[in-house]
């Protein structure tokens, strides 16, 4: 039993499909052949790092750097402190970066 129905959405894609394909730039033209050089991985952080894209780890890192250089009192390391630790839970396991004191910061501010 054949039910028919209208697929609004269906249709606005194929649509929309068909439109943003017949303007892409490039269209026809062979790769670049540096493309097929690299693993999937390379290219897509070639691209997004053409494209200024920061992880949120990295952002959270050099934020993290910025506290340093300024922090002056305890309550300035327990902030940058507990951003230690979020950016521990989202970056690389060997980037990972222990907590500072007040009485390391000299240290501190050389590592970060």
């Amino acid at each position: 039993m054949d039910k028919k129905y209208n697929d609004l959405i269906g249709d606005m894609i194929k649509k929309n499909n068909y439109e943003y394909e017949k303007d892409l730039p490039g269209k026809g033209k062979p790769l670049p052949k540096d493309y097929m050089e690299k693993d999937t991985l390379q290219h897509f952080q070639k691209i997004a790092k053409d494209a200024g894209f920061l992880p949120p780890w990295l952002k959270l890192q050099k934020e993290i750097s910025a506290l340093i250089q300024t922090a002056e009192t305890e309550r300035d390391i327990k902030i940058i402190n507990k951003k230690i630790k979020k950016y521990n839970g989202i970056c690389p396991t060997p980037m990972q970066r222990s907590l500072v004191s007040l009485d390391h910061l000299e240290k501190a501010k050389n590592i970060w």
